[in-house]
């Protein structure tokens, strides 16, 4: 039987709905979507894409930490934009959080997003 253990943080947005942050099965960690959500106030931290990016970085990273690992360990990120025009910005912001080797990734554009928001992404992470 896997080693499953429910991942949770004060440092990051809690769940909005029927799902937790994140789920540890063995070493591998499975990220809920993030989106740009201010972790206290538990609403968007703003309008402008550039913070909305930052902010679910930010929000993932905490995730991450709380499962004991980084942004560093993972090894794939789902992007969700509601631009694709979007991309080049969250290629820009991703490189201030990641080095080389990156992690594998998809980038989707979808019609809307939770609360109006312009990004989410989740990802798996191994530690």
């Amino acid at each position: 039987m896997a080693n499953k253990a429910i991942i949770q943080t004060d440092q990051a947005p809690g769940a909005i709905g029927t799902y937790s942050q994140a789920i540890k099965i063995n070493n591998t960690v499975y990220l809920s979507g993030q989106i740009p959500l201010d972790p206290e106030k538990m609403t968007l931290v703003s309008e402008n894409i550039d913070d909305q990016i930052n902010q679910v970085f930010l929000n993932l990273r905490a995730v991450c930490e709380a499962a004991g690992g980084d942004l560093s360990n993972i090894v794939k990120l789902n992007i969700f934009l509601t631009d694709l025009d979007h991309f080049s910005i969250v290629n820009e912001i991703m490189s201030q959080y990641f080095t080389a080797p990156y992690p594998a990734r998809a980038a989707i554009g979808v019609k809307s997003l939770p609360k109006g928001s312009k990004v989410e992404m989740d990802g798996v992470v191994v530690i």
